[in-house]
């Protein structure tokens, strides 16, 4: 580990504080700036991501991640109650998505595309400092697939009414929202939704176990190299520190369990769900910067808005005001500070520079599909994964599974084209 990383890397820290507090024009932008910051850390540190849940458990047997999942949308869901008990659904932005073709389509592209590109939508941007060309080139693409298919998600009825919805979900987006189906539960249809979605939860968990079990009992399971160094690193935390060093290393160099990043997002999306009515959504922004370099190219605004169907503002707004725009930035800056104050920047950054043409051409076509199968399922893989689970939506679900039947049928794909 590079120690003159440390102090820069406590240094930066401070920095990217001081900035947001004195460039940003609200107090609601900063928030969303160490709220991104703080999603950015911990999905590096914690070596966790949505795409690896799909991805570990067809190329190496281990379900660890998926596992850690299910255990994580549990427990969101349960701290969403706190936030959303005793108050009017209709004044959240809760993501209730519709389900109908779209969600379904939308679900088996994005699951291929992340396949391709070893990342999702959020760890596009954790990417961009650790594996340089292949986020870069995967943001590009997803950027333009989520531009072209701005039209077909603000225009499809198959992408925007649902096949059935329930009272409350109606009045959203169109979906289904599991405490409208238990309000006689006493508990304003809570309790309900929360058993369904723990039902869910551990029906997802016993699939992975008994699939992991017939990896293991068939020879094939490898275990995944991330999670192997991830156990050695958080045992070593749990001996006793004898020097300044180990503290320090305690503090910011040791990994963090899978489990132990789980709860820490779950207290993350529900500080921001407190705080701004809404959830964690990524991907829709990359639509807007693709607008936004079109601009820069001459092309006219009211011609991109016309195209996309999207208000004009959308393009022209400065990136440092639209909200979840600085939210994704702060997922950079928090990777960019756990690599340096773990004294690793120097070398994860430089580990994945060389890349082929061919895998340049597969990370193009990976970012497209997860582009385009967001419009279509009206987010991404915390747009219409996570968040609609933790806002207790069928919506999510549906997605989960078509998500894994395309990370299925990508990861086949990309094992006979030796990707």
């Amino acid at each position: 580990m590079n120690k003159k990383e440390h102090m820069i890397g406590l240094l930066f820290g401070l920095g990217i504080v001081i900035w947001g507090r004195y460039f940003l024009t609200s107090d609601m932008l900063f928030f969303r700036l160490m709220v991104g910051i703080g999603f950015g850390y911990t999905l590096s540190r914690g070596y966790t991501g949505f795409a690896g849940s799909v991805n570990r458990a067809y190329r190496t047997g281990s379900t660890r991640l998926m596992r850690t999942m299910a255990m994580m949308f549990f427990l969101t869901a349960l701290m969403s109650i706190a936030v959303l008990f005793n108050e009017d659904a209709t004044t959240f932005d809760l993501w209730i998505n519709p389900i109908n073709v779209g969600l379904l389509l939308g679900g088996i592209l994005f699951g291929f595309g992340m396949t391709f590109s070893s990342c999702c939508a959020s760890g596009v941007l954790t990417d961009l400092v650790t594996a340089l060309p292949r986020g870069l080139i995967t943001l590009i693409f997803f950027g333009f697939g989520v531009f072209v298919a701005f039209p077909i998600q603000n225009s499809a009825s198959w992408v925007k009414e649902s096949w059935f919805s329930t009272e409350v979900g109606s009045q959203l987006s169109g979906g289904v929202y599991f405490p409208d189906l238990f309000k006689f539960d006493g508990l304003q249809g809570y309790l309900g939704a929360m058993i369904l979605t723990g039902l869910l939860c551990a029906l997802v968990i016993w699939f992975a176990h008994k699939y992991e079990v017939s990896r293991k009992n068939a020879g094939t399971y490898t275990g995944h190299s991330g999670e192997q160094v991830q156990d050695l690193e958080v045992k070593e935390s749990l001996k006793p520190a004898d020097d300044n060093t180990e503290w320090y290393d305690r503090i910011f160099v040791n990994a963090w369990s899978l489990r132990k990043a789980a709860v820490i997002l779950s207290v993350l999306f529900s500080l921001l769900m407190g705080v701004t009515k809404a959830g964690w959504g990524a991907s829709t922004p990359y639509g807007l910067w693709f607008g936004k370099v079109l601009l820069l190219f001459g092309v006219d605004a009211d011609s991109i808005a016309a195209f996309t169907m999207m208000p004009k503002d959308s393009f022209v707004k400065p990136f440092f005001e639209h909200p979840v725009s600085v939210q994704n930035f702060g997922i950079l800056l928090g990777t960019v500070f756990f690599l340096l104050t773990s004294g690793t920047f120097s070398k994860v950054c430089k580990s994945e520079l060389r890349i082929t043409p061919k895998q340049g051409f597969f990370y193009a076509i990976g970012g497209l599909l997860m582009g385009v199968g967001t419009r279509l399922a009206n987010g991404c893989n915390v747009g219409a994964l996570y968040t609609p689970i933790a806002n207790f939506s069928l919506s999510g679900w549906v997605f989960f599974a078509f998500l894994v039947t395309g990370g299925v049928l990508g990861n086949t794909v990309a094992k006979k084209l030796k990707l």
